[in-house]
C-alpha cells in the first residue's frame, strides 16, 4: 500500500490503523520476552507483536534449527512484518536488534529500535568480553552444525547479571536451545564467508534508535556506538543508559527505556494512530516461515 504523507506524520492511507510496532527477541528466548516491555506500547495504542522466531518454542525440531542462518529468521520477521497492512517499527534485542537490522533491509520499516543490539558483519568486537566470548564458542568444536543448549551461569554472569536470584532463574527456566549456525553468525562473523549478517546501511533507510546498557558485557556500548556510527547522524540516535545491563526490557529501569523509545516514536512523527486503551494484540506464534511444509 502507497500513501501520501499527512498532517502531523500520519500517512492518509493509514488513517484508522493502528501503527504496529514488531518486537524481535534474542538468542535462547522467545517472544515472552516482550510481555512486560510491550504494555506501555499497548497503553499508547500501538498494536504489538511478539512473535517467536522459527523453531523456538518449547518442543521444536532440534534438527531444523541447527539449519536456521540468522538470515533465515530475518526473513521470517520481514515476511510477517510485510502482513501487518502498514510498515511497522521493528523493536530487537540482542541478536534479535541484529534480525532487525537485516530485516529492515529487506522490508519497508517505520522505524528500527535497537535494544542492547548485536553488531552487523563488519563490525568489530570492542571489548575483552566480546573477545572472551568468541573463545569460549571456539571451545565448543564445530558447534555450528549444532543448537547450543542454554547455560544458566553464561546467562547469570552476562544476560540477567542484575535480576534478583529468583528472577533470572524464572526467566532462564523458560529459555530454549539455539542454532550454533546464527550464533557464529552473529558473534565470530568473520568465519562466515556468506556474509549472512551483513547488513548494508544504504539498504536500510528508515529512523533508528539504539539503546544500551553501560553494564553490557555482550554488547557493550563500544560496540553499539560503532553499529550506529555506520549510519548518517540524521538516520540514527544513541541513548545509553550507564546503570543498566544487557537485560533491558526487563531490569528496574525498563520503564524509563520503553518511555524513552515512546518519547523518540512521537518525536520522529511514529504515532500510534488509535485511541488507548484500544490494543489489538496477534497470535505469539511465528510457526516456521520461510520454511516449506513437512520440510
Amino acid at each position: 500500500m502507497t500513501a501520501a504523507a499527512g498532517p502531523q506524520g500520519v500517512k492518509a492511507g493509514y488513517i484508522g490503523m493502528a501503527q504496529p510496532v514488531l518486537f524481535v527477541h534474542g538468542a535462547f528466548c522467545g517472544g515472552w520476552a516482550f510481555d512486560q516491555f510491550r504494555q506501555p506500547f499497548e497503553r499508547a495504542g500501538y498494536e504489538t507483536h511478539a512473535p517467536h522466531l522459527p523453531f523456538h518454542e518449547r518442543g521444536s525440531d532440534l534438527e531444523r534449527l541447527a539449519q536456521c542462518s540468522v538470515s533465515d529468521f530475518a526473513a521470517a520477521i520481514a515476511h510477517y512484518a510485510k502482513g501487518l497492512g502498514r510498515p511497522p517499527v521493528l523493536v530487537g534485542h540482542s541478536m534479535g536488534g541484529l534480525v532487525c537490522q537485516l530485516a529492515a533491509a529487506q522490508t519497508p520499516c517505520a522505524g528500527l529500535i535497537l535494544l542492547g543490539s548485536s553488531a552487523p558483519w563488519g563490525v568489530m568486537p570492542t571489548t575483552l568480553e566480546e573477545h572472551g566470548a568468541s573463545f569460549g564458542l571456539s571451545l565448543l568444536g564445530d558447534y555450528w552444525r549444532r543448537t547450543i543448549p542454554p547455560d544458566y551461569r553464561v546467562a547469570r554472569q552476562s544476560t540477567l547479571d542484575r535480576l534478583p536470584r529468583d528472577a533470572a532463574r524464572k526467566i532462564f527456566a523458560r529459555f530454549v536451545p539455539e542454532s550454533g549456525r546464527a550464533i557464529m553468525e552473529t558473534v565470530q562473523w568473520w568465519l562466515d564467508h556468506a556474509m549472512a549478517s551483513a547488513a548494508p546501511v544504504y539498504r536500510i533507510s528508515c529512523p533508528i534508535l539504539a539503546i544500551a546498557g553501560g553494564q553490557d558485557r555482550v554488547n557493550p556500548t563500544t560496540t553499539i556506538r560503532r553499529l550506529v556510527g555506520r549510519f548518517p547522524k540524521s538516520q540514527a540516535d544513541y541513548v545509553p543508559f550507564d546503570a543498566m545491563s544487557h537485560w533491558l526490557m526487563g531490569e528496574e529501569e525498563w520503564p524509563q527505556v520503553a518511555e524513552t523509545a515512546l518519547m523518540w516514536l512521537v518525536k520522529k512523527g511514529i504515532f500510534a494512530d488509535a485511541a488507548p486503551p484500544t490494543t489489538r494484540r496477534k497470535p505469539l506464534q511465528l510457526f516456521s516461515w520461510g520454511f516449506p511444509p513437512g520440510a
